[in-house]
């Protein structure tokens, strides 16, 4: 399958076209929207947040990730291979902690060129096609070649910020739960916060953390949202108490 991992948003243009190049080039390969509202143009974030979502697709998934503050610069675009999964998207840092986590992994710069390419929506011109190519059994060899991705170690193995609000306004961190004892507390916006297994545990309206289905430390209220409650966003610090 292809996965797609953007901050295009479903309204408008952007993730139709980018199907539509998918569709014409594979398919027989189903595409599957997994975010099309990752954090928009903030690739840190992002990348806590793909490395925690891709681990749970199969090997032989490709990943056309795309969030690209600087699509038409001097970034390149790479092809990734990382525990039998291959990813398309720009050199950024939105791969760098796939490849942390990564047992062996490889990395091609993309070198093909499409005969048209926009500078503003490379997602469509260059890396669903490159995408395509690679779900339907083309090696990264043909579009690319060997490199070294550019690298972020300034950035911690684990975020202390949320990373992602979603439809119900639980409030997604970078930390993965291994990193926390369940007796922990979570200090945001000058609020402590205890551990539940999960909303059920607590009353309506009490806020609490608990990992999620893929590993995450998130942050929530029971029949009601944290991110309005507690006033989280994007990039709101968080912190580990004993």
């Amino acid at each position: 399958m292809i996965v797609l991992f953007t901050d295009f948003g479903l309204a408008g243009r952007y993730t139709g076209q980018v199907q539509a190049v998918l569709q014409r080039t594979a398919p027989d390969v189903p595409v599957i929207s997994l975010f099309a509202d990752a954090p928009a143009g903030r690739p840190k974030p992002a990348a806590y947040l793909l490395a925690a979502y891709a681990a749970w697709f199969p090997a032989g998934t490709v990943l056309l990730c795309v969030v690209d503050p600087g699509v038409g610069g001097a970034r390149p675009g790479v092809i990734v291979e990382a525990e039998g999964r291959l990813y398309v998207g720009p050199d950024n840092g939105l791969f760098e902690l796939v490849l942390r986590r990564a047992a062996q992994p490889k990395c091609w710069e993309i070198t093909w060129r499409p005969a048209l390419l926009s500078a503003s929506f490379q997602g469509r011109d260059l890396f669903a096609p490159i995408a395509a190519q690679l779900a339907i059994g083309e090696p990264p060899s043909a579009m690319a070649r060997e490199a070294a991705p550019s690298a972020h170690p300034d950035w911690p193995d684990d975020l202390a910020e949320i990373v992602y609000v979603d439809h119900y306004g639980n409030a997604l961190t970078g930390l993965r739960g291994s990193c926390l004892p369940d007796t922990s507390l979570l200090a945001a916006v000058g609020r402590h916060i205890a551990r539940a297994p999960t909303f059920s545990a607590v009353p309506q309206g009490q806020a609490f953390w608990y990992v999620n289905s893929n590993g995450l430390i998130e942050i929530a209220v029971n029949a009601g949202r944290a991110d309005q409650m507690l006033g989280l966003e994007i990039g709101s610090a968080v912190a580990i108490l004993p």
